[in-house]
């Protein structure tokens, strides 16, 4: 892994459209969570589901880390990011990075910055789990754990929203994941966007705990990026020692590139 040996390999024009489609995805899934229901849905574990009284996440401070990898052109880069969402927007800090440098400032920031535009414009009501957006379908379980599953079909066309489904526990009181397509494409350059989005519950407050999207490109075949979530506080509060365990039981049965 070379620094800079590689540079024409992420051209800047199509680098900034990957940037867009990944900071869609991220974003997108950052402010996914659960609303009061404000219409009629035709899930009813969904309507169980969203029905729950919940504190929302407005605000956290921890560190992020990201990767990225091009498969075509066999090139990666990681940033860790200290981060910070409250009332004043989104905010960030390299902490530490490594590899490709082109990739580190033209894909890994350049996420960072679109993510703090797309917050700042206020688009989180587009990506909200609720009956204005989505149409809801229980699915049969796929499996010998007792989860639950719902469909998630998105009543118009938006990047900020995910054509798949949601994951819950048997119960169907917690959100465990999030997965699906986005239901449109952000360029021109972009056939496909696949997002997957593992939920925790810290302290009360559900919370990303990690992030895996897959863009097929036009031109540059399949790219990948990964996120990591610690954090320090949620909602204006230091994150518990029983927490902090909580998060570490989660990733590790996550696979992960860290």
């Amino acid at each position: 892994m070379h620094d800079d040996t590689r540079r024409s390999a992420w051209p800047g024009r199509k680098v900034g459209r990957l940037a867009l489609v990944w900071a869609a995805g991220f974003t997108l899934l950052l402010t996914l969570a659960p609303a009061p229901i404000a219409g009629r849905t035709e899930s009813s574990t969904a309507s169980r589901f969203l029905a729950q009284p919940d504190q929302p996440l407005t605000g956290y401070r921890g560190v992020r880390r990201m990767y990225a990898r091009s498969e075509k052109f066999n090139q990666e880069a990681w940033l860790e990011v200290s981060t910070e969402l409250d009332e004043r927007g989104f905010r960030y800090e390299i902490v530490s990075e490594r590899g490709s440098e082109y990739a580190r400032n033209k894909v890994l920031k350049a996420v960072l910055q679109r993510e703090q535009e797309l917050i700042a414009q206020g688009h989180a009501e587009r990506s909200t789990l609720c009956p204005a957006n989505y149409e809801f379908t229980d699915a049969a379980s796929s499996s010998d754990d007792g989860l639950r599953y719902v469909l998630l079909k998105p009543k118009r066309k938006d990047i900020m929203l995910v054509d798949g489904r949601m994951v819950l526990n048997p119960d169907a009181t917690e959100l465990l994941r999030v997965e699906g397509r986005l239901s449109k494409n952000p360029s021109f350059w972009t056939s496909s966007v696949n997002v997957i989005r593992h939920y925790g519950r810290l302290d009360g407050v559900r919370v990303p705990v990690s992030t895996e999207s897959i863009a097929k490109i036009k031109f540059a075949g399949h790219s990948r990026l990964e996120v990591e979530y610690d954090y320090e506080t949620i909602n204006g509060r230091p994150v518990s020692l029983s927490a902090r365990r909580t998060l570490a039981q989660l990733k590790q049965s996550l696979t992960s590139t860290f």
